[in-house]
């Protein structure tokens, strides 16, 4: 993989970079700020960045936003020593794929690594291999199993979590019929389609998550929902539950985790 890494510590920078080119990853570049980060992405094409949150000029959320307005399809691990409560739910509801908190040992950034590029090869192979060409698009098919295998919609106003969810829940043997990017589309999309499996974000644009989530129950009653989140604490738990979820996904995405949920609702 194409790594770019902001920080603002040298240090970190070139620790970053070794462990990174140990792991067979090509280190395009290292930043200090994130003044050049949108050129950057521009001329260098990475495929993840690895994102201090505290630099200079803008922070790590705002860069985050900028990163993935330019394209989506890159993967962003956070990077903090921050002891905000929230920050890792912020960045996992701003599009991280993957969050360290500093200091953090050499095993801990190998694995966030290993399990951002893991999700980023599903999600590439299921797009290879599922999506129709422009030209030949199929209509989203209805019914809670198709072609064997029970059918899933997503609902996230981020479309690189789309992308990525999709190829995991490909991996897990389920079929994506529709992915959308807010809640009303997400009621819509359930009342056309009836899947088996609502993947429901809670913190999306004209329609929340949870505001959505007793439409779409009254819609469709046999339709598991499972909230999106990258805050699981009891309160949220228990109102979603009452609400009539049937489980959660935490943010940043993790495959065996999801595979995990996946088969329960089997």
């Amino acid at each position: 993989m194409r790594i770019l890494i902001v920080d603002d510590n040298d240090g970190i920078c070139k620790v970053l970079t070794a462990l990174c080119v140990s792991a067979g990853h090509e280190v395009v570049a290292a930043l200090a700020d994130g003044d050049g980060l949108e050129e950057a992405v521009r001329r260098l094409h990475p495929d993840i960045v690895c994102l201090d949150y505290h630099l200079p000029g803008r922070d790590g959320l705002e860069l985050l936003a900028a990163v993935h307005a330019l394209s989506p399809a890159i993967d962003v691990v956070f990077m903090t020593g921050s002891e905000e409560a929230d920050i890792e739910q912020r960045a996992a509801d701003a599009g991280a794929s993957g969050f360290v908190r500093k200091p953090f040992s050499q095993a801990q950034i190998l694995d966030e690594l290993h399990a951002v590029v893991e999700a980023r090869t599903a999600a590439a192979r299921a797009d290879e291999e599922e999506a129709p060409a422009a030209d030949e698009a199929a209509p989203p098919v209805a019914g809670a199993v198709v072609d064997g295998r029970r059918t899933v919609v997503v609902a996230d106003d981020s479309a690189s979590v789309r992308l990525v969810l999709r190829g995991l829940l490909d991996d897990c043997g389920l079929r994506v019929v529709k992915a959308v990017g807010n809640g009303a589309e997400a009621v819509q999309a359930v009342r056309a389609l009836r899947p088996a499996i609502l993947c429901l974000d809670v913190n999306m644009p004209v329609l929340g998550g949870l505001e959505a989530l007793p439409l779409i129950r009254e819609i469709s009653p046999e339709t598991a929902v499972v909230m999106v989140t990258g805050c699981a604490d009891r309160d949220f738990v228990a109102r979603a539950a009452r609400l009539g979820a049937r489980g959660y996904i935490l943010k940043p995405l993790r495959p065996a985790y999801i595979e995990g949920v996946m088969r329960r609702l089997a």
